[in-house]
């Protein structure tokens, strides 16, 4: 899961958003520093750069890389700090770049932010090796004593805030070993290669290090972990405050957990950096020690400046990694006696968490970080243990909640043991139906899913009311449920999605009512990867996308200000902009060339076909095959045969290069594996006729298909070394789709078998999200489009995806729409939110059946496959309204 989406939250309550949107006057935290305000001399330049605010001479000419000096900072000294540099660095006339707001850096600082960018407050541009040396030193001088946390990707100059770098200057792009753009320096041959910005410090392999940076390498290198009595078997995972890991205890053979608190970093809510949050934990669970629920504390010490707790390992499994093995949702009819097998086991495990922070509270402390993640449950399933205490206190210190799970964190009202109480009625609800982060949209959510989980699980009468009450209204509101009616959900969606064509106005007036066409970043909100360049108008994320969606199901006339949006966008593509169907410039072109503006995609094509193909992925999604594709479709209707022999090339290219690797293995799927490769070559195959693209698209569904295993209920899913995966993205049922389209041509047993078994992965009755990619909707567009026979593929089947489908929804305005990635907020882009969900149930209920670019529909029923319903096929109760 990336962490990273929470600061997406903060500048919006519906929709992710950049955090530098905030406002940035006022005395708010998101207000700027009064230097960042601060007007430069007449012949300077200030200008903004997503989180940052640059600062540069008219008359100076920067190298475009080269050593630069970075500054760290602490939000207590973050003002003086710039202030000092921002007096050195004018009157010399050097050029330097800065976090402007006391907001912005402490996200930059969060637990979860990004490490290589942690830390980072000031970057000053030295002109060259001496000036570098000059600027370093004379900045560490008057910075001395100024404490920041320590920058990963840097050589830290001498014992303060100071660091180097080697790194690109300006905005520079190249394709990095994986096929995606990154950005780029250029190496001793003067080709542009990636500008590595991992939580290391390296030297290009052509740069020798200057003489003056040798003593701070040698310091950096002399502390270890030699001199500890325990040694570091395996790290389980990091974060921007310091790394967890499993060691062993050299004095006694003893297995124990080592947690790591970096000082000045990993920033909670409250400004506590890692190394208080680790004290408070071993605070915490001193006060605990004895209790069977939470683990005993063993050590606590320092090595340089970082410190480590170090504490009794649990042997166990989270209780996260239960719904995988035991939820019963994952079979599309898992049957009565399972349904209560399941149910007895979640109601005795929520009973055992609950005496756990019973326990936890009766010595006075709130746990504050309840979640399924930090639940361990016993191997023999008969006990639990609490862990992750760093967001612990004392009652009395009446502390309010600081770092929570999207899924569990109480709303801003609830203080003390109601912090927890809260987190145990999101958690009654999560072990049926794990959706609670809806509940950051919408708390009402709750009852909707309560609601759906009485329908699908045995539970007592009540079982969900107090959790209900507790969510939507407050603790007050507990007491009276205990004798009042349930809430219930009636009503809560618009309209019942297989309504359509109701559900897709309802969608499509969502949409339209989100749009922002005033905005330059994007159009549409959605993915926070919208916020990446070229972001705003691809086509999985941006308002290519949307369009697309909202012309194929042809729900009302021309969206005239997003179309102009798009164009006005398009003009003059910002330098680094991908060129790739998916996120950047070929699905532009394509969407561009539907809706009627040739003369605009052909600019973006000859843009495309003018770049250097050599390091571009082959995948559908950034690559070779999503650009070949949608070349030689627009070749097709403008008759530029031109981008025939692009597209042809394209082709070739594919033919001859690995798909790129991902975490030391090949990807598989639609989007990002070999799966997309084979669509290319078979679009080719019809257009030309040659059986050698033919038996290559073969090849490469082959390739996809052995990164596939068979799991229980013989269902095939692409296995990524530590989870399998069924979705239409990275998943099997995007190799399925390709499976239906090559079988149309040639017969082939092994890929008649696979199909039969990927159809089985489209058949849970519930996916962790709703979204095109990676959820639900992907398995209704699957599914109405399949030519594959046998149990699965009946109407009835289908109609019960679109019910599941449902249970993801969330009312936007009055009208239909549904939560993008992870699910804190909306999305209305493809990819990920409610225009995906509106082109899957197009596909399945629209007279005319709609479709992803280049799979069209297979077969046309003369009526959609759900218009109309009998007593057969009823309408859930969770979707009536």
């Amino acid at each position: 899961m990336n962490k990273g989406y929470a600061v997406y939250c903060d500048a919006d309550r519906r929709f992710y958003d950049a955090p530098h949107r905030l406002p940035v006057d006022g005395d708010g935290p998101s207000a700027f520093y009064a230097i960042a305000r601060r007007e430069p001399p007449a012949d300077w330049q200030r200008h903004r750069i997503g989180d940052w605010t640059a600062f540069r001479p008219l008359d100076t000419q920067l190298p475009n890389q080269g050593w630069k000096i970075h500054v760290s900072a602490c939000l207590d000294n973050a003002e003086r700090i710039l202030a000092a540099v921002w007096d050195y660095c004018v009157p010399r006339r050097i050029a330097f770049k800065c976090v402007p707001s006391p907001y912005l850096l402490h996200t930059r600082n969060a637990k979860y932010a990004d490490r290589g960018g942690s830390g980072k407050f000031i970057t000053v541009y030295p002109a060259d090796d001496a000036q570098c040396r000059a600027v370093a030193e004379d900045l560490d001088a008057l910075l001395t004593g100024e404490a920041g946390p320590y920058i990963l990707t840097d050589l830290r100059w001498g014992e303060g805030p100071v660091y180097v770098r080697y790194g690109s200057f300006t905005e520079r792009h190249c394709y990095d070993d994986k096929g995606e753009l990154c950005p780029a320096v250029e190496n001793a041959d003067g080709v542009l290669v990636p500008d590595r910005r991992d939580p290391a410090f390296h030297v290009p392999d052509w740069i020798t290090l200057p003489d003056f940076l040798a003593p701070h390498l040698a310091a950096r290198s002399a502390t270890t972990v030699s001199d500890i009595p325990y040694r570091i078997d395996r790290a389980l995972h990091f974060s921007n405050g310091g790394g967890v890991y499993v060691g062993t205890d050299l004095r006694t053979d003893q297995q124990v957990v080592l947690k790591e608190g970096r000082p000045h970093a990993g920033l909670a809510a409250d400004g506590a950096d890692a190394v208080t949050r680790l004290q408070r934990e071993r605070d915490a669970l001193q006060k605990l020690s004895g209790l069977p629920y939470t683990p005993e504390v063993h050590d606590y010490f320092t090595l340089g400046d970082h410190h480590f707790l170090v504490l009794e390992f649990v042997e166990g499994r989270p209780l996260n990694t239960f719904f995988a093995r035991r939820h019963p949702l994952v079979d599309p009819d898992p049957g009565a006696e399972a349904l209560a097998a399941y149910t007895d086991w979640a109601m005795r495990l929520y009973r055992l968490v609950e005496e756990a922070v019973d326990a936890v509270h009766a010595r006075g402390i709130v746990f504050n970080d309840l979640h399924l993640f930090n639940i361990m449950v016993a191997e023999d399933e008969e006990s639990v243990v609490l862990l992750d205490f760093e967001a612990a206190a004392h009652i009395d210190e009446g502390r309010r909640q600081t770092i929570a799970n999207p899924g569990f964190v109480a709303p801003a009202d609830r203080k003390g043991f109601d912090v927890d109480r809260y987190a145990l009625a999101c958690l009654r609800i999560a072990l049926f139906l794990p959706l609670t982060s809806l509940f950051a949209v919408d708390p009402h959510k709750a009852a909707h899913l309560a609601q759906t989980a009485r329908e699908q699980f045995p539970v007592p009468p009540g079982y969900f009311d107090e959790a209900v009450a507790e969510i939507v209204h407050g603790p007050r509101a507990v007491r009276a449920a205990r004798a009042a009616a349930p809430v219930t959900a009636a009503d809560y969606l618009p309209v019942g999605l297989a309504d359509w064509p109701r559900s897709r106005d309802s969608m499509t007036e969502a949409i339209l009512a989100s749009a922002t066409p005033q905005r330059e970043d994007r159009c549409f909100p959605g993915d926070i990867a919208q916020f990446a360049t070229g972001g705003g108008i691809c086509f999985a994320h941006g308002a290519a996308g949307v369009l697309y969606a909202l012309d194929a199901t042809g729900g009302r006339e021309r969206c005239g200000d997003a179309e102009e949006w798009l164009l006005h966008h398009t003009k003059s593509p910002r330098p680094g902009t991908p060129l790739g169907f998916y996120d950047g410039l070929a699905g532009v072109a394509w969407v561009l060339e539907r809706l009627g503006h040739r003369a605009r995609a052909l600019e973006l094509a000859e843009t495309i076909t003018a770049q250097d193909w050599d390091h571009i992925a082959p995948d559908l999604h950034s690559g070779l095959a999503g650009i070949g594709l949608a070349l030689d479709s627009l070749a097709t209707t403008t008759g530029e045969s031109a981008l025939h022999d692009a597209a042809l090339r394209c082709a070739e290219l594919v033919m001859t290069r690995p798909v790129g690797e991902a975490g030391g293995k090949p990807r598989a799927g639609l989007l990002h594996g070999a799966t997309g490769t084979a669509l290319l070559l078979l679009r080719l195959y019809e257009r030309t006729g040659e059986p050698a693209l033919l038996d290559r698209a073969a090849d490469a569904l082959r390739r996809d298909l052995a990164r596939c295993v068979l799991g229980v209920g013989d269902v095939l899913q692409v296995d990524e070394g530590w989870r399998t995966m069924p979705y239409l993205g990275a998943g099997s049922v995007g190799i399925g789709m390709l499976l239906d389209d090559y079988l149309a041509h040639r017969p082939d047993a092994e890929f008649e078998q696979a199909r039969g078994r990927i159809v089985r992965a489209a058949q849970a009755t519930f996916y962790a999200q709703p979204n095109l990619f990676r959820g639900t909707a992907g398995m209704v567009l699957y599914l109405s489009r399949t030519t594959a026979d046998g149990p699965g593929t009946a109407p009835a089947d289908l109609h019960r995806q679109i019910g599941s489908l449902s249970w993801g929804a969330v009312p936007f305005q009055g009208r239909l729409a549904f939560p993008g990635e992870q699910m804190m907020r909306l999305s209305m882009d493809l990819s990920t939110g409610t225009a995906g969900c509106l082109l899957a149930l197009g596909s399945a209920l629209h007279p005319t059946p709609v479709h992803l670019p280049f799979l069209p529909p297979l077969r046309r029923p003369t009526e959609p496959a759900l218009r109309g319903r009998t007593e057969k096929h009823p309408v859930p109760t969770s979707e009536r309204n």
